[in-house]
């Protein structure tokens, strides 16, 4: 298992196993092997196994801990955890992994002291450093969080987890020279590198594009691809035919782009098999996150701020028609449960009471992929979800309406991209293009406003100030007309 050999260190566990079925390490190592292979429900079983023979067997322990959190349970993670430091408190790993289990918790301060903790039994703990980096940019400390960041560095140039901890705090701090330089280093971390396909033929790093075909791959979620859609145009205006790999729902929203050539659906790898794009037709690739970079983009000079993106005149004229007078406000409380932030990100329905509570405002929910909740049955609610099938029929009932109020979704980047307004409810600790330096905007789009937490948690705060500002409205200050040309499209906003 040292030689990184996971599936002989498997074989060699099972058979001393079944020499001995009594022996608790083998169980214990054979977790540890399992997790190493990515198989955390199968270590889980055996961690357990082998505390079913030794309860107090510090490795089981610290194999159950980290396989429930691999699993997403993390309150169960890190009270296995803490049995794991209280059995080996000299045990650096167990102290980190620890840690982790705690910021997935919200429980930041917590964290932090143990993930120190590990760094003094074991300073050469690069995962350690790496992962304070994480906890000090959740707290907003972006100074140190980048010296730690930059001291995991040290010990291994080579640190994927480092180098793009590094990079979100310096993106949130507004650095975006550094910061989207070092998150090229996405494609050599775990959590991307896999899902990251490598077309055919090379990459475009900013060669002459005069009638060359340039294919630009999604990645991460909806919302980024939103967002980094406002790169299309400029790609076409240096001569790229530019073509689009993305999720297929976005496909129709981008139909009449302005310098796009043509979308078509990113499916996955097939198994043992190379990119999983379709056979090459291009001259050149690009990550689509890593444009920014290459035009080297800074707060004050992000493309088209104002919106690029329209939705179909007709479609928008006829929710105009059947959404009930008076003025319209879209809700999204709740993003894609699958994200790994959700649990920060998403805020709980309860919370949305003093909001539905102002008077004379129809509210109209944009909420997909989850159940309806109590929210839905509100009488000052419609749920439009069931005819929200894509998101070109998600932008047409956007540009109906007044207002747009959205945790950090892909609704939120739509709004932006068309230039509706939208207020954006955020946690304390927010993804990285939200910035820090901007308390209430954003240099991506000009018709956001942003209403963060306070602290971790603080939907209450964020639901009162969202609460205020829509008593206080004005909602003469935006007239609904038939949807601009795009390349005339006006900053909306609503004063509070």
């Amino acid at each position: 298992l040292s030689l990184g050999q996971c599936e002989a260190s498997i074989a060699g566990y099972r058979r001393a196993i079944a020499l001995d079925p009594a022996l608790a390490a083998a169980q214990a190592g054979l977790a540890a092997a399992l997790l190493h292979s990515e198989a955390p429900q199968e270590a889980l079983a055996a961690a357990e196994a082998a505390l079913a023979l030794a309860p107090d067997l510090a490795p089981a322990l610290f194999a159950r801990g980290t396989a429930l959190a691999a699993l997403g349970r993390g309150r169960e993670a890190a009270a296995a955890l803490h049995q794991a430091v209280a059995a080996a408190p000299a045990n650096a790993p167990a102290r980190l992994n620890l840690g982790n289990a705690l910021v997935d918790l919200d429980l930041l301060e917590q964290a932090e002291a143990h993930i120190r903790a590990a760094i003094a039994l074991d300073p050469a703990l690069v995962p350690a450093h790496a992962s304070l980096g994480f906890v000090l940019t959740a707290q907003g400390r972006l100074d140190q969080a980048i010296a730690a960041c930059q001291a995991a560095i040290r010990l291994d140039p080579d640190c994927g987890q480092a180098h793009w901890n590094e990079s979100a705090a310096r993106l949130l701090a507004g650095d975006f020279a550094l910061g989207f330089e070092k998150y090229e280093w996405r494609r050599r971390h775990d959590r991307f590198a896999r899902r990251m396909p490598t077309p055919d033929g090379p990459a475009w790093t900013g060669q002459d594009l005069t009638g060359r075909t340039l294919l630009v791959s999604a990645e991460q979620g909806l919302g980024d691809t939103i967002q980094m859609s406002r790169y299309l145009k400029p790609l076409a205006a240096r001569g790229a035919r530019v073509q689009l790999a993305c999720a297929a729902p976005l496909i129709p929203l981008f139909a009449d782009l302005d310098g796009l050539e043509e979308a078509f659906p990113l499916q996955a790898p097939p198994a043992g098999t190379g990119s999983g794009q379709r056979p090459r037709q291009h001259d050149f690739w690009v990550d689509q996150m890593s444009l920014p970079r290459l035009f080297g983009t800074r707060p004050d000079c992000i493309p088209s701020p104002q919106g690029w993106l329209a939705a179909d005149p007709a479609r928008r004229a006829a929710w105009q028609a059947r959404l009930p007078p008076g003025p319209r406000v879209g809700l999204v409380w709740a993003g894609n449960p699958l994200h790994s932030n959700d649990f920060r990100r998403s805020m709980p329905e309860r919370f949305l009471a003093p909001i539905l509570a102002i008077p004379g405002i129809r509210f109209v929910s944009l909420l997909v992929g989850r159940a309806p909740g109590a929210v839905t049955a509100h009488p000052a609610v419609l749920d439009a979800a069931p005819e929200l099938t894509d998101f070109a029929a998600t932008a047409a009932l956007l540009a109906a309406l007044d207002l747009v109020i959205a945790v950090d979704t892909s609704t939120a980047h739509l709004a932006g991209a068309l230039g509706v307004p939208c207020w954006v409810m955020l946690p304390f600790a927010p993804d990285w293009r939200w910035m820090l330096s901007r308390p209430d905007d954003t240099p991506w789009y000009d018709s956001l406003r942003l209403f963060r937490q306070a602290a971790p948690g603080d939907w209450a705060g964020v639901s009162a100030r969202i609460a205020a500002a829509l008593a206080r409205a004005d909602w003469s200050a935006r007239t609904v007309k038939a949807a601009p040309p795009i390349d005339h499209l006006r900053r909306q906003s609503i004063r509070t």
